[in-house]
This record gives C-alpha cells, structure tokens and sequence, in this order.
C-alpha cells in the first residue's frame, strides 16, 4: 500500500492508517488491538469476545497462560457451544505462527508513511486534502491522548448528516447514550447536531479537567463503538445488542486507561458500577 492510496479524500479511511507490529506481546491487547489481520480479534470473533472473561489480556499475557487446546489462556463465561468451539480453533489457528520477539517493543506503525512514521505534518496533510474538515468545528476537539490514534482519527467524518444520523439520531443505536449517562452517573440532554452533542456531553456535568477529559474519552469510545457495530451488521450481519455495546464501552475504557499506565487509585474491581471513584476523580 503506497502514500498514494492515502492522499485523496475519496481514498483516505482513517481506520485504515494504523497497525499494531508485534514485538514480545507485552504492549499489545490481544481482543482490541489490529495486530493480526486487518481488523482487531474482537472484531472478527464477536462471540468468543463477548464470552471471554479475560478481555483486557495482552498477546505476552495470553502466551504465557497457554494458548493450546485447553490451555490457561481460555476462560470462557460458560461452556463453549459446538459452533464457538469450531470458532475458538479457527482463532487458535491464526495463532499458530506467531512468535514474539523477547527484549523487542511492540509499536504502532502509520501505514501511509511505514518507514518515517507518524509526523503531525503528515497526518495534517492526509487530514486537510478533504476541504469540509477544514469548515467543521468538531476537528479541533476530537483529539484525545488517552485514545487510540486511530479512534481520534474515526471522529473526523466528512459525511455530516451521515455521521449525526448513526450516531445520535439511528433508532438502533441512539439508546446506547443514555445509558452510558446512566453508567457514568451523569446527566444529560440529547441533541441531534454532533457538536453540541459532544459538547453537552463533556462539559454539562461541570466537572474539572479530569473529568472532562475522561468523558471526552467515553464520548470517543461509544462513536468508536457504534462505527464498529454498523460495519459488523453492514458487512457481516452480526448484531449485538445495545447492552453488548454498553459491556463493550465499559471494557474498552478500562483497557485503554491501562495501556496508557493510568494510575487508579482505588483499584479496578468496581469498574463496572463506579469508574470515577476508581479513577478518584469524582
């Protein structure tokens, strides 16, 4: 794949710029991040996600626990179905010629520029060849550096009334929002333009910076989440419910949180129920 593929809007897929390079595993998510393939193991086996209770396990983690049949690594929420079992050794047959690399760090790559990498330059020039981006209002806010880069780049979309419709308005998913709120313990009003959706939904709770910053990462998330959910009907007539999605958003938090070595105070076992009182920042 060449620069050439990246440089026109028409061309240019954000989702598409960044790959995890496998190293000895230990900075890796097994479950979410893109390092085999060219989507995530979560993505491409929902069910044995859904049923994993290990989601937030690195590759080195996973390897170390035994990834052969019945080893340690695979701990399920109850007994595997025939099907999930014949998905389970498909899973496990990608598997099979992975090696890590001992003393060697995982990295991501950009795969416009493999060799120079990820510039600011770069990705601007990538970013500002679509003119609309340059008028919207939103490009200014979606970055976050607790999110993945290729989840900040996701809430750049050049189709407008496209994305305000997915991701506010479709009656599939618009229940995912309130509750997420419900989750968070915050109020909230829905709106159906995305700016002040976003707005609303970071700055209402008059939160100080730490607040607001972790309820721009929720707010990231769930778009990530319901991007992903459209693909998966779309393209692989998978449906997961609205409370899968809300699982989904839980999880994916507390793993990103912990990939960037965010410190929680209060430990992480009532995540579920209480994620500022684990972050100590309520």
């Amino acid at each position: 794949m060449s620069q050439d593929d990246f440089s026109s809007p028409s061309k240019f897929e954000p989702l598409m710029c960044v790959s995890k390079k496998l190293g000895d595993g230990s900075d890796t998510l097994f479950w979410f991040d893109k390092w085999l393939g060219s989507v995530s193991l979560c993505e491409r086996f929902p069910r044995l996600f859904d049923l994993a209770e290990n989601k937030s396990i690195t590759v080195a983690g996973l390897f170390s626990l035994g990834v052969e049949q019945g080893g340690e690594a695979w701990r399920w929420g109850r007994r595997l179905w025939a099907w999930e079992e014949e998905e389970l050794e498909e899973c496990r047959a990608l598997l099979t010629d992975v090696s890590l690399q001992v003393s060697v760090s995982d990295r991501w790559v950009w795969l416009p520029d493999p060799v120079e990498g990820y510039t600011v330059r770069g990705s601007y020039h990538l970013l500002t060849s679509n003119d609309a981006l340059l008028r919207d209002p939103t490009t200014s806010l979606i970055w976050h550096t607790q999110a993945p880069l290729k989840v900040s780049l996701l809430g750049v979309c050049g189709m407008r009334e496209t994305a305000q419709h997915l991701f506010l308005s479709c009656d599939a998913f618009s229940s995912l929002w309130p509750m997420v709120r419900n989750w968070l313990g915050i109020i909230g009003v829905d709106t159906n333009v995305l700016l002040d959706h976003f707005l609303q939904f970071v700055h209402l709770s008059g939160g100080g910076k730490a607040v607001r910053d972790f309820l721009q990462l929720i707010w990231l998330l769930c778009v990530w989440v319901l991007w992903n959910e459209r693909n998966n009907r779309l393209f692989n007539n998978v449906v997961t419910s609205i409370l899968r999605l809300l699982h989904k958003v839980k999880f994916m938090s507390l793993a990103w949180l912990k990939a960037k070595k965010v410190v929680f105070r209060f430990g992480t076992d009532r995540w579920c129920s209480s994620p500022f009182q684990c972050l100590d920042i309520a």
